[in-house]
């Protein structure tokens, strides 16, 4: 088994990626699979969410690769400024993890969230698609590897 144990700033390159989803992103122990199908786990200091770019190390002096996988969400969309404010305030108010992008919001598939946004008078529509939610007024910022870059 691959065990991973360490996070690192940079990498000039990698042997290995694992792809997680945002839920499996957060947790520090984690029993996984590479890209090529090896068994591998991961060993981390907790309490640090890990993004889609984001190089490990294993204790075999070996470069895991982490990436964002697709997983299941619901995209809210609006023209008005104003009601994607709202939209964001009511599902920050819940505690929701959120992306948001320009006229848009994703958030984890919830029926509940989802008609709540189509009652407030935005599109809803479910989406397959990586999830970088926002990391909050606290958390450090993303290194700049946003998939709309």
């Amino acid at each position: 088994m691959l065990k991973i144990t360490e996070r690192l700033d940079l990498a000039e390159r990698y042997d290995a990626v694992i792809s997680l989803d945002y839920d499996s992103r957060k947790r520090g122990r984690l029993k996984t699979l590479t890209e090529t199908s090896e068994d591998a786990g991961l060993f981390l200091e907790r309490g640090r969410v890990l993004t889609d770019g984001d190089y490990l190390k294993a204790t075999d002096g070996r470069v895991v690769l982490v990436r964002a996988a697709v997983e299941q969400l619901t995209r809210a969309s609006t023209t008005d400024p104003l009601l994607l404010a709202k939209i964001c305030y009511h599902l920050g108010n819940r505690h929701t993890p959120v992306e948001i992008q320009p006229g848009s919001v994703f958030f984890q598939r919830d029926h509940v969230l989802s008609d709540l946004c189509s009652q407030l008078g935005l599109g809803v529509e479910h989406v397959e698609r990586p999830f970088a939610p926002e990391r909050g007024a606290y958390g450090k910022h993303a290194r700049g590897h946003h998939h709309d870059d």
